[in-house]
């Protein structure tokens, strides 16, 4: 929770010009040279093709998570394929190398010498296609209510992976209780076929389970969210997804209620003794049946009828139940059904009016633009190495020499010493300060440390801060 407290990680809440932002749009652009490369030479033709694709990825994948042997070129690629999956048209040698090349272009993996390495984006990207071909696959082995209750239960956990460690899933909350409302409209529609189907039960009771799960899920979800300072927001939606799902499982079960009722009728002895009263509260009761009841309306009840299993039960054509306002004649039921046959709406037509783009210059001066890449520069370089000690000492004093500037920075052991002489490497190369030679030789504090220089004095030269002045003036 104290993830959430802070607020959840996302592009869409990051400054724009921020270097983290900056890397993660170029990954993006790199899995889009990718597909874009592969494209350009036909590598997408066919599903066989992008099945080929993903198995080659899956390979170099094994072998950077360490479940393979090194993968020494594109050849040792092109052998490992045939020998792990029966291809009756396996990509040649040629194609194999073109892949590798791509992907080399596109910094996903690298050549060395006696190896094909991968590298991080590589290896974040490959796995991001794998997850997607595995999740799709999972999605169409579901029938189409199947297919958005599993749309809703990968929402529910990967909302539970990545919201619930600080980092934004795309209101998957949302696309949670969306993907509920789909899958209770097409059961609505198919209630029907469900409940003359002979063989319906068991998925009947699969649907009703996924429903009671969700509800579970959901419930965790608002837990999560209960201490958020946005929770407020939230709320609005839990109820609505919690209403969702109430009405699902009520739908669910009912239909379960119906189907298993139906079933024992057909197995209970008829009697010859009528009693009016209980058969006009089961009409009444038809009208408006709650969710959950096993009570039939009348749609459902004809549907059966219509299975024919009594002799002579079914007839041609479709049982609709309607009223009709009384009295009618026949040429005003004619008249009505010729309206709505040939009714056409009247709309007006669409305008579509048509802006010209305004473009605007801005323009610099050298001084500016080269002020501006010294700065881009720098930032870039304060996100690789951490020089944030090295300055907070700089702020309190203004020279000092090399050997003080490391151990009261930060600490005395090795380690701490090699980072702060990287950090003071990037300050000098950026501008930032100064070293020169102790030409005075003066005496400098002693320090206790768990390490030495290799030579003499080399920890006497001195670190001098820049000050604005200078920097503008030396770079006149």
């Amino acid at each position: 929770m104290e993830k959430l407290d802070s607020g959840l990680i996302s592009i869409f809440k990051s400054t724009e010009s921020a270097p983290e932002i900056m890397q993660s749009m170029k990954d993006i652009s790199s899995l889009a040279g990718v597909l874009s490369d592969l494209g350009a030479q036909n590598f997408f033709q066919t599903p066989g093709e992008i099945l080929r694709f993903l198995r080659l990825i899956q390979l170099l994948n094994e072998e950077a998570l360490g479940l393979d042997d090194p993968i020494e070129n594109a050849e040792t690629v092109y052998y490992r394929y045939r020998n792990r999956y029966d291809d009756l048209e396996p990509p040649s040698k040629k194609r194999v190398e073109q892949i590798i090349n791509v992907l080399v272009k596109n910094n996903w993996i690298s050549k060395q010498t006696r190896r094909i390495k991968m590298r991080d984006v590589g290896k974040r990207m490959m796995d991001a296609l794998i997850r997607l071909a595995n999740d799709s696959l999972a999605y169409y082995m579901n029938d189409d209510i199947g297919r958005a209750l599993f749309q809703a239960r990968r929402d529910a956990d990967i909302s539970e992976a990545y919201d619930d460690n600080g980092i934004s899933g795309g209101n998957k909350i949302a696309s949670m209780i969306r993907n509920v409302q789909d899958a209770i409209a097409l059961l609505r529609e198919r209630e029907l076929e469900l409940l003359a189907d002979r063989n319906a039960l068991p998925q009947l009771e699969i649907i009703h389970k996924l429903m009671k799960d969700l509800e579970v899920k959901l419930e965790e979800r608002y837990r999560q969210f209960q201490t958020v300072e946005d929770s407020l927001v939230l709320t609005d939606l839990m109820q609505r997804g919690t209403a969702v799902l109430a009405e699902g499982t009520n739908l669910s079960l009912g239909m379960i209620n119906k189907y298993v009722k139906f079933t024992n009728m057909q197995k209970t002895p008829l009697t010859s003794t009528i009693q009016p009263e209980k058969v006009r509260a089961f009409i009444s009761n038809m009208f408006d049946p709650p969710l959950d009841s096993d009570i039939p309306n009348a749609h459902q009840l004809l549907s059966f009828m219509e299975q024919n299993q009594y002799e002579d039960e079914a007839i041609d054509g479709l049982w609709i139940p309607v009223k009709f306002a009384a009295p009618l004649s026949p040429l005003a039921i004619d008249e009505a059904i010729e309206y709505l046959e040939t009714y056409e709406p009247a709309v007006e037509p669409i305008v579509e009016e048509e802006s010209e783009p305004e473009y605007a210059t801005e323009e610099m001066s050298e001084e500016e633009l080269e002020s501006l890449m010294v700065e881009s520069n720098w930032l870039l370089t304060k996100n690789m190495i951490d020089t944030t000690a090295i300055e907070a000492f700089f702020e309190k004093q203004e020279e000092a020499p090399l050997e003080q500037v490391i151990i009261e920075a930060t600490t005395d052991q090795w380690s701490d010493a090699i980072n702060a002489l990287t950090a003071i490497s990037a300050l000098v190369s950026n501008k930032k300060v100064t070293i020169t030679t102790d030409e005075q030789n003066r005496e400098h504090k002693v320090f206790d440390k768990k390490w030495e220089w290799m030579k003499d004095g080399d920890g006497s030269d001195i670190i001098k801060r820049r000050s604005d002045g200078k920097r503008d003036e030396k770079s006149e």
